[in-house]
């Protein structure tokens, strides 16, 4: 089995790959909050297992090899991210920071036991897809509210769960995935926004509206 820390670095190398193809030393190093020599002596250490690719001054990619172990690592993350708010109350800006201590430790029939429990769910509490037990991870690109129309009818599909102070914020305004809502007015240049959330009217700021994700009704 790869260790907490291989599989942390598959896990953030899939994240960032995703984002924006080849994976620098230096987001590595940013995200998981290592030095840049032990970036360098973690890479060596998973292209030699085959579980990464380096390419010079373009960065690294995930074998398939490698690419499986994130998966799975994800796959534990958002269902114990899942099970944690649903069945055990856990407040949502809380589910990220506890699930990450959990994800290395549970077996595979504790996996399979709780996606059973939980109905075998499809996305987390945040609107993130769930990859299947067999590794296939849909990807659904959603809009940005800070870049939604005005007018336009919209369900909020996903929400960032970088911040836990702002999980929280979003929380307490109810601006979580399957709440619909509708921009009122967008002041210009990157100003605050005023959006209907059922039947009331909140003012937001275009920063956290850049991290509310939705879909257009019927769309």
């Amino acid at each position: 089995m790869p260790s907490e820390s291989v599989e942390d670095y598959l896990k953030q190398t899939y994240k960032l790959q995703t984002e924006s193809g080849h994976v620098s030393f230096s987001q590595l190093a940013e995200k998981l909050k290592v030095s840049a020599p032990s970036v360098t002596q973690m890479v060596k250490k998973l292209e030699k297992e085959g579980l990464i690719e380096y390419t010079p001054y373009h960065g690294v990619v995930l074998t398939e090899k490698g690419k499986k172990v994130a998966l799975e690592v994800i796959r534990h993350h958002r269902l114990l991210e899942l099970f944690l708010s649903e069945i055990m109350g856990y407040p949502i800006e809380k589910v990220d920071a506890e699930a990450e201590k959990l994800e290395h430790a549970i077996s595979e029939d504790f996996e399979d036991m709780m996606s059973k429990r939980l109905g075998n769910p499809k996305v987390d509490p945040h609107g993130d897809p769930i990859p299947t037990k067999d590794g296939e991870l849909s990807v659904h690109r959603y809009l940005p509210l800070a870049e939604a129309s005005v007018g336009d009818p919209l369900v909020i599909k996903r929400v960032s769960d970088h911040d836990p102070d702002m999980v929280r914020y979003m929380h307490e305004l109810g601006l979580l995935p399957n709440v619909r809502v509708r921009v009122l007015h967008k002041e210009p240049f990157e100003g605050p926004l005023k959006i209907q959330v059922d039947d009331r009217e909140l003012v937001v700021g275009y920063k956290l509206a850049s991290f509310i994700f939705v879909e257009l009704i019927g769309g």
